[in-house]
């Protein structure tokens, strides 16, 4: 009878050996935690010391428009009268359903609309979020900067203080406490200080289960060989899965800020293996995860012992010199400076060029301004200058606040407050595995091309003694964006159809960043197509036609009308360079992180 009293969630020794274990990781974590905090507090690779001015700034604005912040209280006061009726409702007519409510994902548990006092708690929320926002957003008179800057951080507080966060405004935490007897938030905790552990005393929230996947076994597994390799990539040439092949070799330029393998993680959704598969003879940048050694590499040695010393070497691999070409986000704003670096040197072995949701104009980078001003980016450079690289998950973590609830408070919940482990995701798990940054390769990019935008101005940056000016691009150039990008921005990223000299497709894909791109045939998302191009991305838009399934095919079939010639397959190496090692290669294996 005692064994039944005791539940198992309740065992008193399992709980004695679980809060032992927390009790000492914690106070290794908690001194390590200590040792490591900066002066000034650092999110990604923003910098928080100065938000109090820009407040600051705020409230005195506020001050003098007294009517406008009277306004917002007499909406806030009939929103939070809704709130009371809608509740009144669901507690005398339990069964009735919310009519055309949004989906929020933060709330999809059904005890969230189903239940009277938990459906307050979220509308109560969500009605002061909005109220809070908008009062900031009708704010007259501030610079177009620090509007943005405390808008971006207001929403991170907005979000972080959502009821799904916390134990007791959370339904679907609190029936899982009360069922497993507190183990979930046991451990949750435990999850919590293995992620403390993993970041050397900062956060680093497990996505994935990264031991579940290895590189070459079971992600990034299409079949190649290391043919060459510089201090700062290893190239790598894919194996022919065809009789015939273009004669036209495809070279990719992936960004460095991440690896390459994102178009290489599964054969289902794997770019390279689709295009080796419709007879491309595909070489792919596998760029190094750089250390303190790399500090001095710049953009420019980038581009020289990158793209540049990957044409050479394809040249003497397949005898061709003609060569299509992609660039992927940084990766295509790096192949954009090649082109214009070749093209003012008479040099034309870049034939095609493929842009995937790629920045050339900077003019409007959507929420990544919010990292860049004079004070941050100083601030940054000193942190690099101190390590000669800026950390991987600095980076990490500014990509993750641009889309905070899907990116970090989803993983709080799962992780420390419902204790769950992590289901193996391939996209997460490259996700997580993020990469360094030279420090003077970055510096220069952040400040000529986000802070000033000189790459758009005409001689406005040289690379190798060459001023670069993107009007001399006269190669024919494919343009692929995702309509839901929060990286690079379609609307930002339509404004190179006015730069290049050359004919120009643009194709709009449906979703984000990532998955806009790993569109393989087959998926859900679509895309869509207009043969011209208007001045405004929104008259473009207009006048677009949508389409069902993957642009995959669109690309190839625009790249097969420039050379559709084909020649027997090629082995890596083609008998005349020597190979290295088999891919995905060894660059690709160095992690930042644990």
């Amino acid at each position: 009878m005692a064994d039944k009293l005791v539940q198992p969630g309740w065992d008193p020794l399992v709980l004695a050996a679980q809060l032992q274990r927390i009790a000492k990781q914690g106070q290794i974590l908690m001194q390590r935690f200590v040792s490591n905090q900066p002066d000034a507090v650092k999110l990604g690779i923003g910098d928080t010391s100065s938000l109090g001015f820009d407040f600051f700034k705020l409230m005195t604005k506020m001050m003098t428009n007294p009517a406008a912040v009277a306004s917002a209280q007499i909406d806030l006061f009939y929103g939070g009268l809704n709130v009371w009726q809608k509740t009144a409702e669901r507690m005398l007519m339990p069964c009735a359903q919310e009519a055309n409510a949004p989906q929020d994902k933060r709330f999809k548990h059904p005890e969230w609309s189903e239940n009277a006092i938990f459906g307050f708690v979220k509308d109560s929320y969500l009605v002061a979020a909005k109220s809070i926002l908008t009062a900031i957003r009708e704010v007259q008179g501030m610079d177009e900067a620090t509007a943005r800057k405390v808008d971006f951080y207001t929403r991170q507080f907005v979000d972080a203080l959502s009821p799904s966060n916390f134990v007791a405004t959370n339904p679907e935490v609190l029936a899982e406490t009360l069922n497993s007897g507190g183990q979930n938030l046991l451990r949750g905790l435990e999850n919590l200080l293995v992620d403390l552990e993993r970041g050397n005393g900062r956060l680093s929230i497990t996505m994935t289960d990264m031991r579940a996947f290895r590189l070459g076994e079971n992600i990034a597994t299409t079949l190649g060989k290391i043919v060459y390799q510089t201090d700062l990539m290893q190239l790598i040439q894919y194996g022919p899965s065809t009789p015939e092949v273009r004669r036209r070799p495809l070279l990719i330029v992936p960004p460095w800020i991440n690896k390459f393998y994102v178009l290489d993680l599964q054969p289902k959704n794997s770019f390279i293996k689709w295009a080796v598969d419709q007879g491309h003879t595909v070489f792919v940048i596998s760029w190094v995860n750089p250390d303190e050694k790399l500090a001095e590499k710049t953009f420019e040695n980038y581009m020289i012992e990158g793209p540049l010393a990957a044409l050479d070497v394809i040249e003497s691999a397949t005898g061709e010199r003609s060569v299509n070409t992609i660039g992927y986000c940084l990766g295509g704003t790096l192949l954009a400076s090649t082109a214009a670096y070749l093209a003012a040197k008479g040099d034309g072995r870049i034939a095609s060029a493929t842009y995937f949701v790629t920045l050339v104009d900077f003019t409007d980078v959507g929420e990544m301004a919010v990292f860049i001003d004079e004070a941050q980016l100083a601030s940054l450079e000193r942190r690099m200058r101190e390590r000669g690289y800026l950390e991987a998950q600095d980076m990490a973590t500014a990509f993750n606040m641009l889309r905070a609830n899907d990116l970090i408070w989803s993983f709080v919940v799962n992780n420390y407050l419902l204790g769950k482990e992590q289901m193996p995701f391939d996209l997460l798990f490259w996700n997580s595995d993020s990469t360094r940054m030279p420090a003077a390769m970055h510096s220069f990019y952040l400040r000529s091309m986000y802070q000033h935008n000189l790459l758009a101005k005409p001689d406005g940056i040289n690379l190798a003694d060459t001023p670069i000016d993107l009007s001399k691009i006269s190669t024919p150039t494919f343009i692929l964006s995702a309509r839901e990008d929060h990286i690079a921005p379609w609307q930002s990223t339509y404004a190179a159809t006015r730069f290049y000299s050359g004919p120009v497709k643009f194709v709009l894909s449906a979703s984000g960043h990532i998955a806009g791109v790993i569109s393989a045939p087959g998926s859900s998302y679509g895309h869509w197509t207009n043969d011209n191009l208007p001045p405004r991305p929104d008259e473009w838009f207009a006048g677009a036609t949508p389409h069902q399934g993957s642009w995959w095919p669109v690309w190839d079939e625009w790249v097969t009308r420039l050379d559709s010639d084909r020649v027997p397959a090629r082995e890596p190496g083609g008998g005349k360079l020597s190979i290295i090692e088999n891919a995905p290669g060894s660059y690709v294996r160095v992690r930042s992180a644990a």
